[in-house]
């Protein structure tokens, strides 16, 4: 930039860092999306191709930003989670925010015919967005148990009301006071008893939500996916080391694999044990899938100790 005498109001713009060795969650929610659902005729209580439509863009983002390993979303929400070690933009808060959620939206307006090829746009829709640091692991799975359980309790009530409304022939107003004070166990047996509706056959991805993750494929695939960065390296002496994350670094390294513990030798004369070998480099790579499956039990992370790993 020029040093111009014009430059001083450069002053006024103040740094804003996101904590360091934290795990940032950036949170994107449909702005007024009862009404834009209602302007393009969204089908009540749950339409499978807007929902589909927010996979693909939370996808896209996945698959532009490699340091997004998890995403969970429900509605017209979508939950990103980066890797802790992330140092995407020098982890500024205004440019991640601002550049995903833009992306996002972009990504949807993009796609909306291919979903909903009948229905041309009436106004464009928009996105707020936020992001909250989270210290530990526990804080992070708490976190996304807390949204997908969140997902079946609204999936619930709302499958509730449009039924006693789309079946039963209540207004708005006398469907709200019919659910007031209910619990899960009433509204089951009122949709099987009254609608003939089993909650437990409805399809998961209106019950669980829309889980997209960064799945590492296993080394004798032959299905090609995206190169990621493993979450620590593993020396044969035992000794984590974190590899290089500068920003042209994250996500496209050559990874090198662990090598197998063996004797070691002492050089002659010394009596120090000889440096490591030079180790094999090697390339982990990765593909984003959607599943909806559950997240608040122990089994989804187990199975992918990398998704919480440095």
């Amino acid at each position: 930039m020029a040093g111009t005498k014009f430059a001083y109001v450069r002053n006024f713009e103040l740094p804003d860092p996101l904590l360091p060795d934290t795990y940032l969650v950036c949170r994107l929610d449909g702005h007024s999306f009862h009404r834009f659902s209602d302007e393009h005729g969204f089908v009540k209580p749950n339409d499978e191709r807007a929902l589909q439509l927010m996979d693909h863009a939370a996808k896209s983002a996945m698959i532009e930003f490699k340091d997004i390993i998890l995403a969970f979303g429900e509605s017209d929400e979508f939950s990103f989670l980066f890797r802790k070690s992330t140092n995407l933009y020098n982890r500024r808060h205004s440019k991640i925010l601002t550049t995903l959620t833009s992306y996002f939206t972009s990504c949807y307006v993009l796609n909306w015919s291919q979903y909903f090829p009948d229905t041309p746009l009436r106004y464009p829709p928009s996105f707020d967005g936020r992001i909250v640091v989270y210290p530990t692991e526990r804080a992070i799975r708490d976190y996304f148990s807390w949204r997908q359980a969140d997902t079946h309790i609204n999936n619930l009530y709302n499958t509730t009301f449009w039924a006693l409304i789309q079946k039963g022939g209540q207004t708005t107003t006398e469907a709200h006071a019919t659910l007031r004070g209910t619990v899960s166990a009433t509204k089951h047996e009122m949709l099987f008893s009254r609608f003939g509706i089993n909650y437990n056959e409805i399809s998961q991805r209106f019950k669980k939500g829309s889980v997209i993750v960064r799945e590492i494929i296993a080394p004798e695939s032959s299905d090609k996916g995206e190169i990621l960065e493993p979450p620590m390296l593993l020396t044969r002496s035992g000794v984590n080391q974190t590899p290089d994350e500068s920003p042209e670094n994250i996500g496209a390294s050559d990874l090198p694999t662990n090598i197998p513990p063996h004797s070691q030798s002492v050089n002659e004369g010394d009596g120090t044990p000889p440096l490591d070998p030079p180790r094999q480099k090697n390339k982990l790579e990765t593909k984003v899938e959607v599943l909806h499956c559950d997240i608040i039990g122990d089994e989804f992370w187990l199975d992918r100790p990398h998704l919480l790993g440095n």
